[in-house]
């Protein structure tokens, strides 16, 4: 009786974390915020400026997620998002209209993409050894690209629509939010959104439902790459300067927004809706370390601590199931 009545228990939790978890953190972070800080929460720059910096960790964390919804795992976000912002800053500052800039700077994210889909599926190798390699190609291409020097001087257009806000909520975060509800669309109303949750449910099984496997992986993979060169552009438009390296680091954000955000590091688990607030919660961490005046070299450990938690709990109900 008792064992049973442990089980019971067990389950529930699991329900109770899949459900509410992911809220359950970010009302947790806040509460502790307005207890430690109240003047540093609830005012009138406070809040847009969560969701500025939330922006790019959403944006990130909506291309992490498809590659942790198979199984798998993109390293390079950050850095393709970095390497987007250097390729259309010097096509701005080129003269080239900013339009045409922005829509081939996310076509170069969507070519990275496809690039790192293309060799996983060619070498039939992890996506972290794949994307660990990638990150370190983009990386570099970016120091090349830029001769290791910032780049500045973009039209005014592009920097003051990128800083605007609709009411108190900022352009970046629409973009986001535009993103995220098209991919929830993909998600949940179209065939092969269905098709990448089964793929990473079970691989075999979905190969011999009629899935194709390295069709859907190089989708995902381009799916995220799309979504970082969109990040970069968001980046570069908050920033008003591309620097050789911007991004780095922005993948451990990207990877612990999604797996906060109730995404199964197993596989084949998450929702968009999470993944968004799972970048809230990234932007409001890193806000309230910077209004306790907290060293920001903390945030990594922070960040750290976060995915190590979160996947295990994550683990730890998938067990017990």
């Amino acid at each position: 009786m008792s064992e049973n009545k442990v089980k019971k228990q067990n389950q529930n939790f699991g329900v109770l974390w899949q459900r509410y978890g992911t809220i359950g953190i970010f009302l947790l972070l806040l509460v502790v915020l307005t207890i430690a800080k109240p003047s540093s929460v609830f005012n009138s720059s406070s809040i847009p400026q969560i969701l500025k910096q939330s922006s790019v960790n959403i944006l990130l964390a909506l291309g992490e997620f498809f590659a942790i919804l198979i199984a798998g795992i993109d390293l390079s976000v950050g850095a393709v998002a970095g390497l987007v912002g250097i390729f259309s800053a010097q096509m701005m500052v080129a003269g080239i209209p900013v339009p045409v800039a922005v829509v081939a700077g996310v076509l170069f994210g969507t070519i990275a993409g496809f690039i790192n889909g293309m060799l996983v599926n060619k070498t039939d190798l992890h996506p972290f050894i794949i994307t660990l390699g990638t990150q370190s190609i983009y990386q570099g291409l970016m120091l090349v690209i830029s001769k290791s020097q910032n780049i500045y001087g973009f039209p005014t257009s592009f920097t003051a629509t990128m800083s605007a806000s609709v009411g108190f909520i900022p352009v970046t975060v629409i973009i986001a939010l535009i993103v995220a509800v098209i991919l929830w669309f993909f998600t949940t109303k179209c065939k092969a959104g269905r098709n990448i949750y089964a793929l990473g449910g079970n691989k075999d099984a979905a190969w011999y439902s009629g899935v194709n496997v390295k069709l859907h992986t190089l989708v995902v993979f381009m799916i995220s790459g799309t979504c970082s060169g969109i990040a970069g552009i968001v980046l570069l438009g908050r920033v008003g300067a591309a620097a050789p390296t911007a991004g780095t680091g922005y993948e451990t954000y990207a990877i612990a927004a999604s797996i906060i955000g109730g995404t199964s590091f197993m596989g084949g688990k998450g929702k968009i809706p999470g993944v968004v607030v799972g970048g809230l919660i990234i932007g409001l961490i890193n806000y309230g370390m910077t209004a306790l005046t907290i060293p920001s070299s903390y945030q990594k450990i922070v960040m750290g601590a976060l995915i190590i938690i979160s996947v295990a709990i994550d683990h730890l109900v998938a067990t017990k199931k």
